[in-house]
């Protein structure tokens, strides 16, 4: 075991803003949305967005008005989408995958309300948006690095979504490549994707080429708070690589959310081993890229496994400019069955320096 000294903080109460109930009580039957021991202040960018004026509401009051038709059809309008599907918990099965357009932003929010539950069935994609994607509408003439769309998943429920097969690749529950990507109050669990590849991954959210403004070092940062990946042995992500996040030159906040029981399940590392397909490293987050920062606060993750490395964090900065931060949170029973880096067990790291430690726990 490996802890490391308190630093001295203020701990800022991290209710939530808005008026989303507890998305802990759909049909799934898995824990609620978030790390409950995480204390970490959440910035107002990374919390709630304000969903009081829809654009879209989902459904007219019952459970058989909330269709995949009536949920896809409002992704592709945009705007702010809330759900009247009666008072009780809902599963939309969608029979295809919804997709972002481009101009139809440029703040584009889902919030389920902690009611909804979004399911792909075993067989789709739920959730699409990429800004370099002429079938979704260009907007820029620099679609790998533009402000918009500013997509929010907030209070909401993914499960059984697939990726596998699918160009671009990774994401089963969520691929976003461009703009800005937030996920507030959210849970994933049992989506996946190819079960190997050196570099596929996110069985939960795959994420490239976020907003990178003139002058910026790396991309704004992806937040994640008070969300859950996993959480239950029988409902955890699985994929090549990042059972919950992928990325590639992606900076990422993670605040008091948890991660448990994901699965890297490829085999050849990266690059893949000679003979091998690749993959099986990052059970819970992959990151990959030259200068981009993973930031850890209030965050539990425990029993994810890895193939290869990283059975918790798997973090390569190519040129060593990168950096991971961790901060008030714990890493517990994270093997890494191939490789990881000494004195830092469930976490193999090629950064700018050793992982920025404070107040937390490694063993």
């Amino acid at each position: 075991m490996r802890a490391w000294p308190a630093i001295a903080f203020l701990v800022v109460g991290c209710g939530t803003s808005g008026d989303g109930d507890d998305p802990g009580t759909d049909p799934t039957g898995g824990p609620a949305a978030g790390n409950p021991n995480g204390t970490c202040e959440v910035p107002a960018e990374a919390d709630l967005e304000d969903v009081a004026r829809p654009t879209t509401v989902v459904g007219t009051g019952t459970p058989e008005s909330c269709t995949s038709d009536a949920f896809v059809d409002a992704v592709a309008r945009g705007g702010v989408i809330t759900f009247a599907c009666g008072p009780d918990p809902v599963k939309i099965t969608l029979d295809r995958t919804a997709k972002v357009f481009n101009d139809t932003g440029p703040r584009i929010v889902i919030d389920g309300g902690g009611k909804v539950t979004l399911s792909g069935a075993g067989r789709h994609r739920i959730l699409y948006m990429n800004t370099c994607d002429e079938a979704q509408h260009w907007t820029t003439n620099h679609c790998q690095n533009q402000d918009h769309p500013q997509l929010t998943v907030q209070n909401l429920t993914f499960v059984d979504g697939d990726g596998s097969g699918l160009d671009p690749d990774g994401g089963g529950a969520i691929f976003v490549r461009g703009g800005r990507f937030k996920i507030v109050n959210s849970r994933f669990f049992h989506n996946t994707c190819d079960d190997t590849g050196p570099d596929v991954g996110g069985a939960s959210v795959r994420t490239l080429s976020q907003f990178q403004p003139g002058g910026a070092a790396e991309p704004l940062p992806v937040f994640v708070t008070r969300s859950t990946f996993g959480g239950d042995a029988e409902l955890g992500n699985t994929c090549s690589n990042g059972g919950g996040l992928s990325s590639i030159g992606v900076s990422h906040t993670v605040i008091n959310s948890l991660f448990t029981h994901n699965s890297a399940i490829g085999s050849g590392a990266n690059p893949a081993r000679n003979g091998t397909p690749g993959g099986g490293s990052g059970a819970a987050i992959y990151n990959d890229g030259n200068e981009f920062t993973l930031t850890l606060c209030g965050t539990e993750m425990t029993d994810n496994v890895a193939n290869e490395g990283g059975g918790a964090i798997f973090f390569v900065s190519n040129n060593r400019t990168g950096h991971l931060v961790i901060d008030r949170s714990v890493l517990r029973r994270n093997p890494s069955k191939g490789f990881e880096t000494q004195g830092f067990p469930g976490i193999f790291v090629l950064a700018a320096e050793d992982p920025i430690v404070t107040d937390s726990v490694i063993e």
